[in-house]
């Protein structure tokens, strides 16, 4: 393994402009919630006086229960019990329970949250940093993560859905033997099959699942798996929750926010509702407002002002917040300094700023984690032998391929060349046609366009011309860019973590954690 570049989220076209001006810090408000030393400094002592020893207990005692049927390590023990200091920190990254992980950049966000503890703990010795996993065990979208994707197969498994997806009970294990397949053959293949087995087990949940394989996968690093499913956790929030329910909170004051954003990106990534609940039962559906009842979407489940207000008052573990309202409930519970998260989660995320001030909780730093290619070396050297770069499969390709194409091409210079003696004949006679009547100099503007657009349609006809002349060496570029764009999107929300870590096993993962940066956000491409 090798990494061959490290390209900056700035320099990469499909990046949204809104994460690339956070990351420049152009975007008003947020000019400390970005990654430096000196924002770090300051958010441990805003979290510092904010996060209560009672809270650190609570906190404590749920993790100790929700991982006692857990072999922990050492380092996790020692993660656990520093927990309860009031100078120990998370950092936290989130996900949803996606089958055997789901995509691989799973692995690269958590990984990336193990470094940054790592970095954070060699410029802050007097302080302690705990990386933190949270558990998306209450979405209720199944069919977004009952699936995963090696190179060669799709794998899949169908339970009975609507609740919590954590909730959900593993008895279709089919999708196991054809894994088996796949895999037994290779180097690491075995480990692989135990690990798919030990997690998928019949009748362990998806939350029991997905704990299993990421303390399989991490436990040696330190990572904690906290499961926000909890009623001792929910406790703490049952205020935020009733504000919620009662004045639109959420909503309200994030209003400025979402408008500016829309106003400047074209839209938001998350449009919050008038309330951002859930409610759970043996499904989990959406709290609506009715004039003075709250109706729960779907059901026939009906509560009035005070009855809903009694209900989160005895059974909190009944509400469940959704994407909007997750992040300020985990910064509730959590002593956090910052999130790690894909762009789509930090686009959600800003919108929140002015929430998180009308709650009291202090806002996180945020950090678009970064992302990881390998590329196999036969790849490189047909991208080299094109005399192309790495970096231009992540520009305009379409254009990329075009200038490959009419590259050293005669007809396009001679084109080019008369098209340029064309515009200075006509900025010749346009200056002579300002001596005479004005209609006559706008017939000469309107010849100088008629004749340009020529010029246009020749160059277009000519470049079709060139793609069918050069059928071989454009399906070659089209096969070259799905080798690393499978899918047409990006490798790392196709392929599973098991492409790769069947033949480097653990080895695999230090080496990713190894080429992390934690101080940027990159695009990291590694040949293998």
């Amino acid at each position: 393994m090798k990494t061959i570049n490290k390209i900056p989220f700035s320099d990469i076209e499909s990046i949204p402009q809104l994460v690339k001006d956070f990351l420049n810090q152009k975007i008003e408000g947020f000019e400390n919630s970005t990654f430096s030393l000196e924002h770090f400094r300051n958010q441990i002592h805003i979290k510092q006086d904010s996060f209560s020893q009672e809270q650190r207990e609570v906190l404590y005692n749920v993790l100790e229960k929700q991982l006692s049927g857990f072999t922990l390590s050492s380092g996790q023990k020692k993660n656990m019990d520093l927990l309860k200091l009031p100078d120990t920190f998370t950092i936290t990254t989130g996900h949803q329970l996606n089958l055997f992980s789901g995509p691989v950049f799973f692995v690269y966000k958590i990984l990336q949250t193990i470094k940054t503890c790592t970095y954070l703990k060699e410029n802050f010795p007097d302080f302690n940093f705990v990386p933190v996993y949270w558990m998306a065990s209450e979405d209720h979208d199944f069919a977004e993560i009952n699936h995963f994707k090696t190179e060669n197969n799709y794998y899949e498994t169908n339970e009975k859905a609507g609740g919590p997806v954590g909730r959900i009970k593993i008895t279709d294990t089919y999708f196991i033997s054809e894994f088996e397949k796949e895999f037994k053959d290779s180097v690491f293949g075995t480990e692989l099959i135990l690990m798919l087995k030990e997690a998928y087990k019949n009748g362990n949940t998806l939350t029991e699942a997905i704990k299993t394989l990421v303390n399989r996968l991490f436990s040696e690093f330190g990572l904690l798996m906290l499961d926000g499913d909890s009623k001792d956790l929910k406790q703490q929030v049952k205020d935020i929750f009733k504000d919620e329910l009662l004045h639109f909170s959420l909503q309200k004051n994030s209003k400025n926010k979402v408008d500016f954003l829309t106003g400047k990106y074209g839209k938001v990534q998350v449009n919050p509702r008038e309330i951002n609940l859930f409610y759970l039962s043996e499904t989990r559906d959406r709290i609506d407002c009715k004039g003075q009842d709250y109706l729960v979407v779907d059901t026939n489940l009906q509560f009035t002002k005070e009855e809903i207000l009694a209900e989160l008052e005895q059974n909190p573990e009944k509400f469940s917040p959704n994407a909007l309202m997750r992040p300020v409930y985990q910064e509730k519970v959590l002593p956090n300094l910052a999130y790690i998260g894909g762009n789509a989660e930090i686009m959600y995320w800003l919108e929140l700023k002015d929430y998180f001030s009308a709650t009291g909780i202090p806002f996180p730093i945020l950090i678009p984690r970064n992302s990881m290619l390998f590329l196999k070396e036969k790849t490189v050297k047909k991208i080299e032998k094109l005399h192309l770069k790495t970096e231009d499969f992540f520009q305009n390709f379409t254009t990329i391929t075009n200038q490959v194409i009419m590259k050293d091409n005669t007809i396009l210079q001679l084109l080019e060349d008369k098209e340029e003696l064309l515009v200075r004949n006509f900025s010749e006679l346009k200056e002579a046609a300002e001596t005479t009547e004005k209609s006559f100099g706008n017939m000469v503007k309107a010849e100088e366009v008629r004749q340009l657009k020529s010029f246009k349609r020749m160059k277009k006809r000519l470049l079709h011309a060139e793609k069918i002349k050069q059928n071989e060496l454009l399906e070659r570029l089209e096969n070259l860019f799905l080798d690393v764009h499978p899918s047409k999107i990006w490798q790392e929300r196709v392929f599973n973590f098991s492409v790769f870590f069947s033949d480097e096993g653990y080895s695999w993962l230090e080496n990713c954690l190894e080429e992390m940066v934690v101080q940027e956000s990159k695009l990291i491409i590694v040949a293998i």
